[in-house]
């Protein structure tokens, strides 16, 4: 796998920023899909794309951005849901806000709240989700 050693030799916050953008591409490729082809509420079709995006995340972060940590899958899975759970309720919210009060597109409001909670989700993995012992 010589790009997993050539990813594993950048920073760590690089590292978390490739993995985010391939969740972050997953996220806006479903919601697109679902809105454009199946004619699915964004909202809606956001949860779906969420939860895709969710397992790109903690695969990728798992095996790259925080595997120096060390910390067990039965105690990083658990928590890094609850993070993006978290983060997933601060998406919603913001993407509401985005729709609803700035009417702003459905695809540019989802991309300007998905780096948003990309800086609170990074914090929360490294220093809670895949802290080693961490409680």
């Amino acid at each position: 796998m010589p790009l997993i050693s050539t990813l594993r030799r950048l920073p760590q916050g690089l590292q978390f920023v490739c993995v985010g953008a391939a969740a972050a591409a997953t996220h806006l490729l479903v919601v697109a899909l679902l809105v454009q082809t199946m004619a699915w509420a964004p909202l809606a079709a956001n949860v779906v794309g969420f939860l895709l995006a969710f397992c790109v995340s903690y695969s990728g972060h798992a095996i790259l951005t925080f595997s120096a940590h060390h910390s067990s899958h039965q105690q990083a899975l658990p928590r890094f849901f609850l993070v993006a759970c978290s983060s997933f309720l601060l998406n919603e919210a913001l993407y509401y806000a985005a729709l609803r009060w700035l009417h702003w597109p459905y695809l540019p409001s989802l991309f300007a709240v998905l780096v948003i909670v990309a800086v609170v989700t990074f914090v929360a993995a490294k220093f809670w989700a895949f802290a080693k012992g961490a409680a």
